[in-house]
């Protein structure tokens, strides 16, 4: 499988590793130049540097194009590749609006293409064991699903990138950079949907456009109730993903930063079960590649879920793939709390 990426900043560097990692070939690199694609392609290893997106896009040995460019540019350059038939790999958000996610959806089904979206959190082996012991009901009906995702590189009041730019980033920028992350893994691991939602948005640096923090209660078409905190200034917290998701019978609780294990909560007792293909299920133990105790983390998880990607591509059907699909929910959730923070109410999100 030969690969393309358009963007060469840090995420395109974690693409670019994924892509050799699952067997591919990073066939071409483009960026904002020709100069910086020529200097990216020694960087990453790519094969050639191109002078343009377009390039890129219409390269004949290039069969699936990775979107690493900041989200105004998603849709453009995703539509294009659809276009020139490649399958497509598109960074989130995949739309700042839900009307243009949901036509590269359509177009991504009418072309047969493979489209999918590195919501890579699914790839944790301890995030799919408590998917499994979730599906399995060992849990019981969940009541309370809660968490947070906090981060601290915005901490600074001079601290600054394209993201703060509406015009660039989006109408939301905390909830949608990380908080759909957060709402997608809940969604994923416990099959509960998000019906209905109220929102505050806060900054912690007066003079920012977009917020840099925002808390969301919210209920599900299973009838639990939740709530998740989303934080991009806050100090000490690197890139802190946790959740629990509570039953009658037992509680499951994963931290990002500590992946390496599922925390499993009991009346009687609590587990601390570590990651290996000894000691996960079957679903789970597949995606555990190492034996516990060696440690597995976010870029392990970004090249599984390449390799899925790659799978689907050769016509396997991948359990949990993220696909535009995704994107879309995404977009409708991203959209869903902006409204409600402007309005201060609850709002219906459509499914």
């Amino acid at each position: 499988m030969r690969s393309g990426i358009i963007g060469t900043g840090f995420i395109g560097g974690v693409h670019a590793y994924a892509v050799r990692a699952a067997g591919g070939a990073l066939a071409h690199v483009a960026a904002e130049s020709l100069e910086h694609a020529a200097e990216a392609a020694r960087r990453l290893g790519a094969e050639h540097a191109c002078a343009s997106a377009e390039e890129l896009i219409n390269a004949d040995d290039v069969d699936v194009v990775h979107v690493c460019t900041p989200n105004a540019l998603h849709v453009p350059q995703a539509e294009a590749a659809i276009r020139a038939g490649k399958h497509v790999i598109c960074e989130k958000p995949l739309a700042t609006d839900p009307a243009d996610a949901r036509r590269l959806v359509e177009a991504a089904a009418d072309a047969g293409l493979v489209a999918a979206v590195p919501f890579v959190y699914r790839f944790y082996p301890s995030v799919r064991e408590a998917r499994a012991r979730i599906g399995a009901g060992d849990a019981g009906p969940l009541w309370l699903l809660h968490g947070s995702y906090l981060q601290d590189w915005l901490a600074g009041s001079d601290a600054t990138n394209w993201r703060v730019d509406p015009k660039l980033g989006g109408a939301s920028r905390a909830f949608g950079d990380i908080g759909v992350h957060w709402c997608d893994l809940m969604e994923f691991t416990t099959g509960h949907r998000i019906t209905r939602l109220i929102a505050r948005m806060a900054t912690a640096h007066p003079d920012r456009i977009t917020e840099d923090g925002a808390a969301v209660l919210f209920g599900t078409d299973r009838g639990a109730s939740g709530s998740v905190v989303v934080s991009q200034v806050s100090p000490g917290r690197k890139n802190r993903l946790w959740f629990e998701f509570d039953g009658p019978s037992a509680s499951y609780a994963f931290d990002q930063e500590l992946p390496d294990s599922l925390w499993v909560g009991g009346k009687r007792g609590n587990q601390v079960v570590p990651r290996g293909p000894d000691t996960f299920s079957g679903p789970a133990a597949g995606y555990a590649r190492l034996p516990a105790g060696h440690p597995q983390g976010y870029q392990d998880s970004f090249t599984a879920f390449v390799a899925d990607v790659y799978a689907a591509i050769g016509g396997h059907k991948p359990d949990g793939l993220p696909m535009f699909a995704d994107g879309l929910r995404a977009a409708v959730l991203t959209a869903a709390v902006v409204e409600s923070a402007a309005d201060e109410t609850w709002v219906e999100v459509p499914q």
